[in-house]
């Protein structure tokens, strides 16, 4: 089974980075914690940009660095791309130039990656002939992108790609990373401080603070576990996998089925069809052990109760099974007294549409 195993020691500065971890060969895998936690450290140990006094690193089967063994790859070698918050993009060359930069430093034999189709997949074909200095913030981290994966690297770091990017931009090239995640073969490492961009983008996140990975899973069993720190935030909620099943055009709704059943939406101009993610934030869940006759509420979902936990002197975490999809609801411990809430107790899952999160 394909993996990326690292294990790394580090000091500098006060600060240290003592962690391992172990995770799939495919897909996106996010590091979230917050500012300061070490996340961008660990991804510049990865690159080969900073040498640990301790450090393993395995791609896929081919090993990178093994300080046991006396082995680090310096980062030119080590075929790994690389998108910093800020683009970095060579000012004096255009979009053009800057792409074939990274793509003609590869052997010909060594390409993976082809560049009309990478091109084509991040949306930048219209400005290949401008210069970094004419485009707008997503246009250039997408341009970022696109070269440091023309490189044809075994495994692609993106270091909070959205962070310094306002609310127009980030908008604009979240279609982009989205069809990143579902077209590219290449194993991502995604950083984030943001669970909404983590909960859109990955497939497995690891969480780190204070310089170590303390957790990590698939993304929905560790956002929806009720063990570990996500779950007590006040944007704690679980993500479940969705498809577009319609449109209600006369009340602008969207339909989004799931194994629970049917989440209305407002309206989104995504195809029929098309697989999505949602995130359903536990503090905009009711419980009723009743089914809702009469209710404003349009997403009503029967499940069955596997888990609480007490998460303040009034607040319990409730963790609901819809028919195999994790849905959360923060509630007060009185009305999990006065509804008489156990772990087994049938009840149904009520969800506001304007409070699902996509």
């Amino acid at each position: 089974m394909k993996k990326i195993k690292l294990r790394y020691r580090f000091n500098h500065g006060g600060f240290s980075i003592d962690t391992r971890l172990s995770a799939p060969g495919a897909g996106v895998t996010a590091l979230f914690g917050q500012s300061g936690s070490g996340k961008t450290t660990i991804l510049r140990l990865i690159a080969g940009l900073l040498k640990p006094s301790e450090g393993y690193l395995e791609v896929n089967g081919e090993l990178i660095q093994d300080s046991a063994r006396g082995i680090f790859l310096p980062p030119h070698k080590r075929r790994i791309g690389y998108a910093f918050q800020e683009p970095r993009l060579f000012p004096h060359l255009t979009v053009r130039q800057n792409l074939e930069y990274g793509f003609k430093r590869t052997s010909e034999d060594e390409r993976t990656v082809e560049f009309d189709k990478t091109v084509e997949m991040l949306g930048v074909y219209d400005f290949l002939s401008r210069f970094p200095g004419q485009l707008s913030g997503g246009q250039k981290q997408r341009v970022a992108i696109a070269r440091a994966l023309l490189a044809s690297p075994k495994l692609l770091l993106l270091d909070e790609p959205l962070a310094s990017l306002d609310s127009a931009s980030k908008s604009e090239i979240f279609p982009y990373l989205e069809k990143l995640h579902n077209e590219l073969s290449i194993p991502v490492i995604y950083i984030s401080h943001s669970i909404d961009e983590v909960a859109r983008f990955a497939d497995y996140i690891a969480l780190v603070e204070n310089g170590k990975v303390y957790a990590s899973g698939e993304l929905m069993d560790v956002l929806s576990s009720l063990d570990l720190p996500v779950s007590r935030g006040e944007d704690a909620g679980a993500v479940v996998e969705a498809r577009v099943a319609g449109h209600e055009d006369r009340f602008h709704l969207t339909w989004l089925d799931f194994p629970g059943g049917r989440i209305n939406i407002p309206r989104n101009d995504m195809p029929v069809g098309r697989k999505t993610r949602v995130r359903i934030i536990a503090s905009d869940v009711a419980i009723s052990v009743d089914r809702p006759i009469e209710t404003s509420i349009l997403n009503v979902f029967e499940a069955v109760i596997v888990e609480i936990k007490e998460k303040s002197p009034s607040q319990v975490m409730v963790k609901m099974d819809a028919n195999g999809a994790p849905i959360l609801a923060r509630i007060t411990k009185k009305s999990q007294s006065t509804l008489g809430l156990d772990v087994g107790k049938k009840c149904y899952a009520m969800v506001k549409s304007v409070a699902v999160v996509m």
